[in-house]
């Protein structure tokens, strides 16, 4: 039997040890360059691709005559042609499960900090502002979360991951996601409702769901408006679920009290973005799933998929399932 062509399109961490556990299964190559025009030009002799960042456009798989499974080294796969891959019944398979719960304590970790104004207090006492108070800055002043309303966009893994966060801090919960009933949330204290009550009922919103044509801008200027304007809004999941644009506009007239992003419509965001020079806001990198333990999980999870498509095998995590049909 042949052995399988493997061409990984960026560097990785553990690159060295991926490509020492691949090459028992198959031949690896690593592309020079991960852009569209390398991409088509290595990959034309590769039965399965591994990717992270990098682009697969209908381009990059009309190139790939043998190409037969394609990996993407993360959760969303919105870097991929979908389309594209379908038509020409190549199985895209993900890693969904790497980072649940690291992903829910970042997004817990920006609520905290955002109820507690955290970044600001620190940005205060390294500008050694503490000395000229006589009693602490009405600025530094946070919520409780006791009692409070988590309102989650999405009722995914990662969803339900920060759902048993807030339950501990003894906050109610409210949940919009049209894929899950009632009856599966037995034992839970989350309560399905339509995406205007939650918006009106929530002090705090986190955005979890997938970005699909139907979800980009699901939350606009209307949903903004509907939020109380002591309320925060978190996305650790994709920028463009959020109208970045209306964000910005409701943070500086104040609809809403703050927000967390870790992700963004454009990343990375350009430097005059304006979302930088907000108070009101905690910005990082990216970085929701990015710990030492969810690396290593990542590319364990990812190589076991490559080597599952170079056995022949279909990973359950396939994500257009209608090629298998």
């Amino acid at each position: 039997m042949r052995r399988s062509k493997v061409l990984i399109s960026e560097r990785l961490p553990l690159l060295e040890e991926d490509v020492r556990i691949l090459s028992a299964y198959a031949d690896v190559k690593v592309a020079s360059s991960p852009t569209e025009e390398t991409l088509c030009k290595e990959i034309v002799d590769a039965d399965i691709l591994m990717i992270v960042y990098a682009k697969v456009t209908p381009r990059v798989i009309s190139s790939a005559p043998k190409l037969r499974g394609i990996v993407r080294c993360g959760i969303g796969v919105d870097n991929i042609d979908l389309e594209a891959a379908t038509a020409r019944r190549i199985p895209v398979a993900n890693v969904p499960d790497y980072a649940i719960e690291t992903v829910a304590d970042h997004a817990f970790a920006l609520l905290i900090s955002l109820a507690r104004k955290i970044t600001l207090a620190d940005r205060i006492m390294k500008g050694k502002s503490w000395g000229t108070w006589t009693s602490p800055s009405k600025e530094c002043r946070g919520i409780d979360l006791v009692g409070k309303a988590l309102g989650l966009v999405g009722l995914g893994r990662i969803g339900r991951a920060l759902a048993r966060r807030a339950e501990a801090f003894d906050m109610s919960i409210l949940a919009f996601d049209p894929y899950v009933q009632e009856g599966q949330l037995k034992g839970s204290k989350v309560r399905l409702v339509d995406l205007e009550t939650l918006l009106k009922g929530s002090d705090f919103v986190s955005v979890h769901a997938a970005l699909t044509p139907e979800t980009r801008g699901l939350i606009g200027e209307k949903q903004l408006r509907m939020m109380k304007n002591t309320a925060y809004i978190i996305n650790t999941s994709r920028g463009p679920l959020i109208d970045e644009k209306a964000l910005l506009k409701a943070l500086r007239e104040r609809w809403v009290a703050g927000a967390g992003l870790d992700v963004f419509e454009r990343e990375p965001p350009s430097t005059d973005n304006p979302l930088f020079d907000l108070e009101n806001v905690i910005l990082t990198p990216h970085i929701a799933w990015y710990t030492e333990e969810a690396m290593n999980r990542l590319e364990r999870m990812a190589v076991e998929r490559v080597i599952e498509f170079s056995q022949g095998k279909i990973p359950k995590t396939v994500v257009n399932p209608t090629v298998l049909k």
